[in-house]
């Protein structure tokens, strides 16, 4: 109970109603006096052809917005259950303020005085009766699981739970209530956690934003399948602008008007660390499929959510969603690490090459070639051998593996800085290329089309080497390309623009605007919060999963002291053990999950691939 009300002050607690429903459950909260939103999760409802009588608002009614009176007036005629939530509370006895349980003297304690004392006074005592006649929790038995309905928590109305609330309070919360699942409102954002057979779900609040950086708002649908239920959280598009207007136009906290608009709140003091973190980061749609028998019933893996973290499990993503898998759909590009020694130590080297780096030794000639072998029993067999590191002209055997796999009949694809190790080179690589004509690719690293930006990651006087064994390579013939980073904020026009220009003037016939030419690669921040990607996502993203990489590539390594080489599922995971798909390729053309943070910043949603796109 909050601060300002007292246990005397309330009536005795009333039987907790139980609704039996046999459809699709529609789940809202927070309306927040926002007239407009309101208005549009009514007509989602009614899209879907959900009635009132499976429709639950999970509290909150009032808040924050202009239209406090009109927004009960509409739910009200609607017809649908709500649940009290703490300002229904706050207001329907007149309280001293909503109740919420901010700090007194924070932020979002001095932020909610205006919006607080505006509703009081745009209420009467009719809406006030209704509000304290709401009852404190909904009991609803869906797809056979019983689920407690509350505003904040079981033991207390107006309590903040998060996803990053350890599950042992949320176990208490659900053990206590007899059920084997709740459904909360209160914090405003919207998420799920299934652990042990028990549920948390949050749909989030259709009044305000989720502090996500978008104008969108969040509802959900809990649907029975079979014996069990899928948990749908999605999102609405509603007239932000009308309500953010009527706010000014009340003299409303500026703060809460805008974050109708920008999608972020004006004070985060309730938020922990973990929520805090993502703060101005989109969320996606999700479903969670839950079934106490899912295991025995089914091909699928429990999903077990006790971390919440993301990428831990290889079958489910940290909300619960299958985690996307892609399948080798052919062997068309076998890449080799041909180890991690390079001549440059590069600011935000993708694999931490450098001068002292030899977590991965250097390749030899035979062991290359076990592979081909191997690679010759795929039908087809690999049109193309790539070769990445470190710098490959580092290590001493690669001029005779590449020899090796011309002789085998593949095209060679070669990652390189382009500097003295290749030039070292030249004559065997020139006589290599005359009798193989076409057949060796070279890919040049230019990070960037002017030398300063380019010095920046690689090093001072890195530019002009690299320069000049770009121009031996365009001079001599070889089938050329530049590979560059998307890491300075620049748009794709004009890195192939700044590029275009340089390559004509240094007379290089390099199509800047053909993306197998000037290849830019989307970047990788290794501490960036990135979403997961689920099979959901495929047909959100209009991707295909056969478009990624390691549906058409495996790469080989040699770690340093192993006692054998491995396959690994792609160029940008060679010391991810987690990744390691056993010692030959055939054990190697396992499905991989995509279960790192590179799988959906580079590959899925950067559209990344290190093999050339044909």
């Amino acid at each position: 109970m909050d601060r300002y009300l007292q246990d005397e002050d309330l009536p005795a607690p009333a039987e907790v109603p139980l609704l039996e429903l046999s459809g699709p459950v529609l789940i809202f909260g927070g309306c927040y006096s926002n007239l407009e939103a309101t208005r549009a999760i009514q007509a989602q409802a009614k899209r879907f052809g959900i009635p009132p009588e499976r429709t639950i608002c999970t509290g909150d009614v009032v808040a924050y917005c202009a239209d406090a009176s009109a927004t009960v007036d509409l739910i009200r005629r609607w017809g649908v259950h709500v649940v009290m939530g703490n300002c229904e509370e706050a207001i329907g006895w007149s309280a001293s303020d909503c109740g919420c349980g901010f700090a007194e003297g924070s932020a979002c304690d001095q932020l909610s005085s205006a919006w607080y004392a505006h509703t009081n006074s745009h209420v009467d005592d009719n809406i006030r009766s209704w509000m304290r006649g709401l009852p404190r929790r909904i009991d609803i038995v869906v797809g056979g699981k019983r689920l407690a309905v509350v505003h904040g928590a079981v033991d207390s109305i107006n309590r903040f739970i998060f996803l990053s609330t350890p599950w042992s309070e949320k176990r208490r919360q659900i053990e206590s209530s007899g059920c084997t699942g709740i459904i909360g409102g209160h914090c405003g954002l919207p998420f799920t956690q299934v652990v042990d057979d028990m549920l948390w779900h949050n749909a989030g609040s259709i009044g305000m934003p989720a502090n996500d950086g978008t104008s969108r708002v969040w509802y959900s649908l809990i649907v029975p399948v079979g014996d069990g239920i899928k948990v749908e959280t999605a999102s609405i598009e509603y007239d932000f602008a009308s309500a953010a207007q009527k706010m000014r136009a009340a003299r409303l906290p500026e703060g809460y008007a805008a974050a109708l608009e920008n999608g972020l709140w004006p004070s985060c003091d309730v938020l922990p660390a973990a929520e805090l973190a993502m703060r101005g980061t989109s969320i996606s749609p999700s479903k969670v499929i839950w079934n106490e028998r899912f295991a025995d019933s089914s091909n699928e893996t429990r999903f077990d959510q006790s971390s919440c973290a993301k990428f831990q499990d290889s079958a489910f993503t940290a909300i619960g969603e299958h985690r996307a898998v892609v399948r080798l759909k052919a062997l068309e590009t076998l890449w080799f690490n041909t180890g991690t020694l390079c001549n440059l130590a590069c600011s935000g080297c993708y694999i931490e090459s450098s001068p002292k780096n030899d977590r991965l030794a250097f390749l030899d000639r035979d062991e290359v070639r076990q592979f081909l072998v191997q690679a010759s029993q795929f039908d087809p067999p690999p049109s193309e051998i790539g070769f990445t590191g470190g710098e490959p002209f580092m290590n001493p055997h690669f001029l005779g593996m590449i020899e090796d796999c011309l002789m085998a009949g593949h095209r060679v694809l070669v990652l390189t800085n382009a500097m003295k190790p290749m030039q070292r080179q030249k004559m065997a690589l020139e006589m290599l290329n005359a009798r193989y004509p076409g057949k060796i690719a070279m890919r040049v690293s230019l990070d960037h089309y002017q030398a300063s930006n380019h010095e920046r990651l690689r090093g001072p006087n890195s530019w002009q080497a690299t320069i000049e064994g770009l121009n031996w390579l365009a001079t001599n013939g070889f089938d050329l390309a530049v590979a560059a980073r998307m890491v300075w904020g620049e748009s794709e026009a004009a890195m192939r623009a700044g590029f275009g220009e340089l390559l004509r003037r240094l007379e290089i016939a390099i199509d800047a605007d053909d993306p197998r030419r000037l290849v830019l690669f989307p970047e990788m921040d290794p501490a960036a919060n990135v979403p997961e990607i689920s099979e959901s996502c495929w047909s959100i993203l209009g991707k295909d999963p056969d478009d990624v990489m390691c549906a058409r590539s495996r790469m080989i390594v040699k770690r340093k002291g192993a006692a054998h080489l491995a396959v690994v599922s792609c160029t940008l995971l060679p010391y991810d053990h987690a990744f390691e798909l056993g010692s030959t390729l055939i054990e190697g053309a396992r499905p991989i999950a995509l279960n790192h943070r590179y799988c959906a910043s580079f590959c899925v949603l950067g559209g990344g691939s290190c093999a050339p796109r044909t």
